[in-house]
């Protein structure tokens, strides 16, 4: 019995369908065994540094003591970063997606996109060079009239090379990644509620409060997870504009050091113990950025009803 068209199709179909579920499968499988892959490997070569005396670490007091205040000053120049970056994303992504133009939003659009793209040794360069030397005045003004808060305790840096400069580099670098993101979740929202909102009387404001935030709540923690992901991992940029040093509390001071910038400027010449130092305080950069990725699934599934998570 010879085959009709129909089934011959339908065959070609179910072996494309195994082909590709496969591959999907494959994929998925990969990525798993490449980040088992890149664990096993941190927490090997991190032993030799986990186990050794605190004599043998740099500082004599052992590794703990010698990651905690990294650790601190990563923590610092993020959400520096987030809190800089995190409303004016927001905003631009409302404006392009709501209230702009089609012809302005797509040029806006193209231009965060750009930005985006842009190397991080390009930000870190306009830190170092510029911004530093033009925000120093600043500084010194805050730690005349301000200084009696511990942020920003005097002296000021003469350079301008601090934590603080650092986390405004890194917030431009995240602003556009949290800025793309949200502008396409602004977009899914259902136009159907949206239309609702406005015929029921809401401003153009309430209907984004109404509609569009509460779609989008679960996507906008999305964005900004991933750009607090990008901040903890900044290496050039940071390692340009930050004047490193011993944890303080000022932000406007020099000191402070990042996790991904003290693995950069230590490892070409580091050796022995020194490198699975190194190797361990990257152990710990992997651990926090895991869990800042699993909390945010957390709180995504919390708030997936009515969102952009269906």
């Amino acid at each position: 019995m010879t085959a009709t068209p129909l089934s011959s199709s339908q065959g070609a179909g179910r072996a494309g369908d195994k082909i590709f579920s496969g591959a999907a499968l494959a994929a998925g499988c990969l990525i798993l065994a490449v980040l088992f892959g890149v664990a096993l490997f941190l927490v090997v070569q991190a032993i030799p540094a986990l186990t050794a005396p605190a004599a043998e670490i740099q500082g004599g007091a052992g590794f703990f003591a010698y990651i905690w205040p990294i650790v601190i000053g990563t923590l610092i120049a993020a959400t520096i970063a987030l809190v800089i970056a995190t409303p004016i994303a927001i905003g631009v992504a409302l404006f392009i997606s709501h209230f702009a133009p089609r012809g302005l939003a797509t040029s806006l659009g193209y231009v965060v996109d750009l930005l985006a793209a842009i190397p991080s040794v390009i930000y870190g360069a306009w830190g170092a060079a510029f911004l530093a030397k033009e925000i120093s005045p600043a500084y010194n003004w805050l730690a005349e009239n301000m200084g009696w808060l511990p942020i920003f305790q005097g002296p000021a840096s003469a350079t301008g090379k601090t934590i603080l400069t650092a986390g405004i580099v890194l917030s431009v670098m995240v602003l556009p990644i949290i800025t793309s993101l949200s502008r396409e979740i602004f977009l899914q929202t259902p136009k159907l509620h949206e239309e609702a909102a406005l015929a029921l009387g809401a401003t153009r404001w309430e209907m984004i409060k109404m509609s569009v935030l509460p779609f989008a709540r679960p996507g906008i923690i999305s964005a900004v997870m991933l750009g607090l992901g990008r901040a903890l991992g900044e290496t050039m940029a940071v390692a340009l504009v930050l004047s490193s040093g011993a944890l303080t509390a000022s932000l406007i001071t020099s000191g402070n050091q990042t996790i991904a910038a003290e693995i950069a400027l230590n490892f070409p010449e580091a050796s022995g113990l020194k490198v699975s130092t190194l190797i361990a305080a990257g152990l710990v950069l992997f651990v926090i950025t895991l869990a800042v990725n699993m909390i945010a699934r957390w709180i995504i599934s919390r708030h997936k009803e009515f969102s952009g998570a269906n």
